[in-house]
């Protein structure tokens, strides 16, 4: 356990800066709230709000909202949770909320309510690395922080990246809070917005296919 949990000054200061710059931002983007909502109420059969349960701090299991951008169900469908390059799946509307990452940006509420953070680990489906009480050690300190928007995955390779990948950014991440602080996340959020107007990692790469569905096949295993 990194000694930076135990510092109320350091977590407070953490949620305090969410907190602050959700709210902003919800009042900067409530116009564009709407132009989305009604864009994809309009577009396409389905809800306007995703919800879809994640594992967030310490394994408790909470909802992220994103707007939707795929067609109804189509995580049931096609190759699953795993989406790719045209993939038939995605809405005409969804391709430009997925390249520009407004999809995301009701995850400020996310933010308000203390499931999320700005900075932190992407939060994992429910299923998607397995039961969180069996977690070892190391894939349970990734936990030990509340999941974010954004983090060292998401400006290192985004969905490109493999699972694998992505556990060993986002410890990384944890040690370096402990000693860099708020700094840290800042700096990370900087880079996150430059990465948004390149327009990067906005797919799975086929070749992480293979090791990231091992993830869930291990899991099914288990709960036989």
């Amino acid at each position: 356990m990194t000694d930076w949990l135990h510092s109320e000054n350091k977590l407070g200061l953490k949620r305090i800066f969410d907190v602050s710059l959700a709210s902003v931002l919800i009042i900067l983007f409530s116009p564009l709230f709407l132009v989305i909502a009604i864009s994809v109420k309009l577009t396409s059969k389905g809800p306007i709000i995703f919800k879809q349960k994640r594992l967030g701090q310490h394994g408790k299991e909470f909802y992220i909202l994103k707007f939707r951008s795929m067609v109804e169900n189509a995580e049931n469908t096609g190759s699953g949770i795993f989406s790719y390059a045209n993939d038939p799946r995605i809405t005409k509307i969804g391709r430009i909320l997925r390249a520009t990452s407004l999809d995301e940006i009701p995850q400020l509420f996310n933010i308000m309510d203390g499931s999320m953070s700005f900075v932190g680990p992407r939060p994992a489906i429910t299923y998607e690395l397995g039961n969180y009480n069996e977690f070892d050690d190391t894939l349970k300190k990734r936990f030990i922080v509340k999941p974010g928007v954004t983090g060292y995955s998401q400006i290192m390779g985004r969905n490109e990246l493999s699972w694998d990948e992505k556990i060993s950014n986002d410890l990384k991440y944890i040690d370096d809070y402990s000693q860099k602080g708020l700094f840290l996340d800042i700096k990370i959020i900087i880079k996150t917005i430059y990465k948004i107007l390149l327009m990067e990692g906005n797919y799975e790469n086929a070749e992480n296919y293979e090791s990231d569905k091992k993830w869930i096949e291990k899991a099914k295993k288990k709960e036989k």
